[in-house]
């Protein structure tokens, strides 16, 4: 039981006690890691059908019909034949063979680039075990726990590649990922990226990214950048994120909600540092909702990072938050709100409101 649990022990304790993530540390082989590459439960059932463009945003509708050739364009010979795949058409004359075999959703948040990744992914005439879906840092993770050569052979002979949140946070990714995609676009994997930053732009603001500028511009190589604009859907007209609830509240809720955890939310940043960030998914298994008590300031920018992590898996999965204490849209602070890894940070900022907004009703049972 957390320590927050104790701290309310008046609270009606007429159901079983609230799970705790800081009691978890889950081990993940690695064979689980390959078969999870697949869009998170929030995306299964999307399509491009079902994404809804902004009338405001033509570069919306045109984003859908792009990737939805680009998917077509994915149906012939299996990608473990050999050979580099042509640049799919984009209603123009065909690229020539040299041409990127991949494609880069750029905007800012909210705007659907995860939805459309995924109906990317859903389109593609392929087995689910010929195509790969994962954020950056699941696939950097990959290549942890299955080593370089080792991810190299096993995604080789994928036809597709889609890697979601893709950026840049220091030197050693950088040389990696160029290394990997390198690879498999030599064994002809097409891949599929969305990021907030252009892709010439990468691990700018975090790194002496102009020391490694020849990797990055071999990452830019293998894309053909596609901007998608629009404000952030999950506040198109929807009201402002509930303020927080008080710490009597959001326990009394943690025991009325059959498959909910219970932590003070310091004590999880704690924890966070012990479990390594490719098992975030694994500490969420079979939470049904997250109450968190004594919300605060993050403290540095380690933790921030962990965090965002998180926020990252608890969205993908979409289980509620409840929360005491400050709002979500103070967790960071200016200086990392204005630094080089704000981009990630607002994104928690607004996964975290979502999912306050779906806690709601926990405190009305």
């Amino acid at each position: 039981m957390s320590s927050s649990t104790a701290a309310h022990g008046s609270a009606p304790i007429t159901e079983a006690a609230p799970l705790s993530l800081c009691a978890r540390e889950p081990h993940v082989p690695a064979d689980r890691l390959v078969a999870e590459m697949v869009p998170p439960p929030r995306f299964d059932a999307v399509r491009f059908d079902t994404y809804v463009p902004d009338p405001n945003q033509p570069s919306q509708s045109e984003a859908v019909r792009v990737l939805s050739t680009f998917a077509a364009g994915l149906g012939g010979a299996s990608a473990a034949g050999g050979g580099k795949r042509r640049w799919f058409d984009f209603g123009k004359k065909p690229a020539a063979p040299a041409a990127p075999l991949g494609v880069y959703l750029d905007g800012g948040y909210g705007v659907g680039k995860t939805h459309l990744l995924a109906s990317l992914w859903h389109a593609t005439p392929a087995s689910r075990e010929l195509k790969a879906f994962g954020t950056f840092v699941e696939l950097t993770n990959l290549v942890g726990a299955l080593g370089f050569q080792q991810t190299v052979q096993t995604l080789s002979g994928h036809r597709l590649l889609c890697i979601d949140e893709f950026e840049l946070d220091d030197p050693g990714d950088t040389v990696l990922v160029s290394s990997l995609l390198r690879r498999l676009v030599e064994a002809g994997v097409a891949l599929a990226a969305t990021s907030n930053t252009l892709p010439g732009k990468l691990g700018e603001g975090r790194f002496a990214a102009v020391d490694f500028l020849r990797e990055i511009q071999g990452l830019s190589a293998h894309f053909r950048p596609l901007r998608i604009d629009g404000e952030d859907y999950r506040h198109r007209g929807l009201p402002e994120a509930p303020a927080p609830y008080s710490d009597e509240e959001v326990t009394k809720a943690a025991y009325a909600t059959g498959g909910a955890s219970l932590d003070d939310f310091p004590h999880l940043l704690d924890h966070l540092a012990k479990v390594h960030p490719s098992r975030y998914g694994a500490l969420t298994d079979g939470v049904r909702a997250v109450c968190l008590t004594d919300v605060g300031p993050v403290p540095d920018q380690s933790t921030a990072l962990r965090l965002v992590v998180l926020a990252d898996r608890l969205y993908d999965r979409e289980v509620p938050v409840l929360a005491s204490g400050l709002p979500f849209d103070r967790l960071f602070s200016d200086d990392m709100l204005n630094g080089g890894y704000r981009k990630k940070y607002f994104r928690a900022i607004s996964r975290l409101t979502a999912l306050a907004r779906d806690a709601k009703g926990l405190v009305a049972q």
